[in-house]
């Protein structure tokens, strides 16, 4: 198996660097024709060589998460950098070539979504302990993309700002409109627009644990009478809202529900209604959730080319108002939530184990490194079924923010 990775190895890495020392203690250095960053990785055993060869995209982060393999002279950052750079470059690893495209082949069935799966797939991730999220996100508990204005914002006063621009964008511009928010979270995108737009929430999630933290964060605060939080999937629902928010869930729908998500947007908002959709996306196209990513932290989840959200949005009917991307925002984002992870690393493995604080720094390391260079971004995606509900221009927004 030495053999076939040296040789694999020599091919794929093009960008940079990568030394590796290998299980008999020898060590090779592999050396891109183009500039770009160095790193090293020391394989402890046979079985990390065999997950390099056989099923990189998966074998990988389990090989890490499992002590089989380890950084060299270098951060883990530093090592999926180079890893990851060089993935994207076209030709790259043969094996994992046939395993996405078996994965395209097989992305309708992983991506199957109804409803029982979908409670079990959020189940996975957002039902963990409470206490782990606490170790590294904001004080208001958003767990997706911050909104860096200017870039010097600290997390508190980023996502603060990503509320007020998604509430912009929603024109809140009277008291008393009934908001739906979809995939409601921790509750703080549902607080803010009753605390500081007059707004009444209907926050509905498939998290047990995230409903039980917003409706005490609601009684917390005095706002049960203008904040209902249910536990309810976004395709029972039967009533219409002046307008509908959703931040950070359509990731999880599924491409064969695209159509039935814009479907139900469409019959719950009233006639001069306003949505906003924000959602991870990819720049270059439909494409496949890396396989340890679909596994172990978001089972049945995607992030889509724009071009399959338009073509679901399209026969709806739906007038897209507006349309945003958000480069390197999330980038920033998680690089905070990296650190501060990395900072209480250890009442992690205190609340679960060494190999499952391996695992979710494992994971927000390539997340961050997906949007720095795998071509993801977000898209916030404001929709009406008016051509005149919103106003000519987009001024009304930076107005509202200022305000």
């Amino acid at each position: 198996m030495k053999q076939v990775l040296d040789r694999i190895l020599q091919h794929f890495i093009a960008d940079g660097q990568l030394q590796v020392r290998w299980p008999d203690g020898s060590t090779s250095l592999y050396k891109g024709h183009n500039p770009g960053p160095s790193a090293g990785v020391v394989l402890h055993n046979q079985a990390a060589v065999r997950a390099m060869v056989i099923n990189p995209g998966l074998g990988f982060g389990e090989a890490y998460m499992d002590s089989h393999l380890d950084p060299l002279d270098c951060t883990l950052y530093n090592l999926l950098d180079v890893l990851m750079l060089n993935a994207m470059r076209p030709g790259g690893h043969v094996a994992e070539r046939l395993a996405s495209a078996l994965r395209y082949v097989r992305r309708g069935w992983i991506q199957f979504n109804p409803i029982k799966r979908a409670q079990q797939n959020v189940a996975h991730h957002y039902d963990l302990d409470n206490r782990l999220y606490s170790l590294f996100l904001d004080k208001d508990w958003q767990y997706s993309c911050a909104y860096f204005r200017h870039g010097t914002e600290t997390l508190d006063e980023a996502q603060e700002a990503k509320k007020h621009h998604i509430a912009a964008k929603l024109l809140l511009d009277r008291p008393g409109l009934e908001v739906l928010d979809i995939g409601c979270g921790w509750g703080g995108m549902a607080l803010t627009l009753a605390k500081d737009y007059g707004a009444i929430v209907t926050g509905i999630t498939l998290s047990q644990e995230q409903l039980a933290f917003a409706r005490q964060r609601a009684k917390d605060e005095g706002l049960e009478g203008r904040v209902r939080f249910e536990l309810l999937d976004y395709r029972n629902l039967h009533r219409r809202f002046d307008r509908i928010v959703s931040v950070g869930m359509f990731e999880h729908v599924g491409v064969g529900h695209y159509r039935q998500f814009f479907d139900v947007i469409k019959n719950a908002l009233v006639e001069d209604g306003v949505a906003l959709v924000h959602s991870i996306g990819r720049s270059d196209g439909p494409g496949t959730t890396n396989p340890w990513v679909n596994k172990y932290i978001f089972p049945g989840g995607y992030s889509p080319a724009l071009s399959e959200v338009f073509a679901a949005v399209e026969p709806t009917g739906l007038w897209v108002t507006d349309c945003e991307i958000l480069r390197l925002h999330y980038a920033k984002t998680i690089a905070i939530w990296r650190e501060r992870f990395e900072a209480k690393r250890a009442e992690a493995v205190a609340l679960y184990d060494e190999r499952f604080a391996r695992m979710f720094e494992f994971y927000l390391n390539a997340a961050e490194l997906a949007f720095r260079v795998q071509g993801h971004m977000n898209f916030q995606l404001q929709l009406s079924r008016s051509i005149s509900a919103v106003p000519f221009t987009r001024d009304y927004i930076a107005a509202a923010e200022k305000e």
